[in-house]
């Protein structure tokens, strides 16, 4: 099977994506029912680069190798020639010769793209400036999981048109659902994976008017790493896009919440919003695992019948 990689949810087909999900569920049922007992991938090592620190991330992909009967080596800026001055093509031939995929969690896409380019191992990317893809899947699993098919269905961002958004943007063209975006005005997400969505992604300002039917509401940190800096100024401006129970209420009654986490409880959310029955967001997280997974599982075997 020629290279694939997965540097957003673009790279795979709508039939691919949907059979990620559905795989995804299959393995998280069977590891529950008989442990960590399937091992495709013996002496198999994923080389995991981190430029950005998370704790999802990394024990999602280590223990997925571990479960997979292979193995993950953690490299941080300090342990790679990355650090210090390396050019990305070559560090990505020579990673080539010796392991048999990479994830990348990092701040440029544009130096993801160009590690990629030069790989001929799978590159996933675990996190960019610009996409979340790896989140997306555990995030779509989740909805599939506790409500079926998401075809049709409407699902509301509310915060910030950052990598996460451009991600659920992305989602609503692969997965064919409705996408409303609601945020202040000069947050919005990029013009052109915007435009790319068509119809499926509309902008709203106004959150009580977002959340009205929808199906799924979600959000995320109004400051993501890298913006600290304008902690202050961005609470000011999205004041008033706090996700709250009584926000939830105007929503269908089977409404979910969910975010990627960690979350900024008092900000984006209410205080107590993570302990509302409607918000799956444990689960959510638990299901990095299992759909990073079924993807590395695709990316390095093809499709697995089971």
């Amino acid at each position: 099977m020629a290279t694939r990689h997965f540097l957003t949810l673009l790279d795979l087909s709508q039939d691919e994506l949907h059979y990620l999900i559905q795989r995804a569920i299959t393995i998280k049922n069977e590891l529950k029912a008989q442990g960590p007992r399937y091992t495709p991938l013996p002496n198999r090592t994923m080389a995991m680069i981190f430029e950005k620190s998370s704790t999802r991330t990394r024990v999602s992909f280590e223990t997925a190798m571990a479960h997979f009967g292979g193995h993950a080596l953690f490299l941080s800026p300090r342990d790679t020639q990355l650090g210090r001055g390396e050019p990305i093509g070559d560090t990505a031939r020579v990673l080539s010769e010796m392991v048999d995929i990479v994830m990348i969690r990092t701040f440029s896409h544009q130096g993801l793209e160009a590690y990629a380019a030069a790989s001929s191992v799978p590159v996933i990317n675990a996190l960019t400036d610009d996409y979340h893809p790896c989140q997306l899947l555990a995030d779509v699993m989740t909805w599939t999981e506790l409500r079926g098919s998401v075809k049709g269905k409407t699902a509301v961002w509310i915060g910030d048109g950052n990598n996460m958004c451009h991600s659920w943007i992305n989602a609503a063209r692969q997965f064919d659902f409705q996408l409303r975006i609601c945020c202040p005005a000069g947050y919005e997400p990029r013009q052109d994976i915007l435009e790319a969505a068509g119809d499926r992604v509309t902008i709203l300002r106004d959150p009580n008017d977002a959340v009205v039917d929808a199906d799924l509401v979600t959000t995320d940190v109004w400051a993501s790493m890298g913006q600290e800096e304008e902690q202050a100024k961005r609470e000011a401006d999205f004041a008033g896009f706090q996700v709250t129970e009584a926000l939830l209420d105007r929503a269908r009654a089977d409404a979910l919440f969910l975010h990627c986490l960690p979350a900024h409880r008092g900000e984006e959310i209410s205080e107590t919003l993570l302990d509302d029955p409607r918000a799956v967001v444990w689960q959510e997280a638990g299901n990095r695992l299992h759909a990073q997974k079924a993807l590395i599982e695709f990316l390095l075997l093809g499709r697995v019948d089971g």
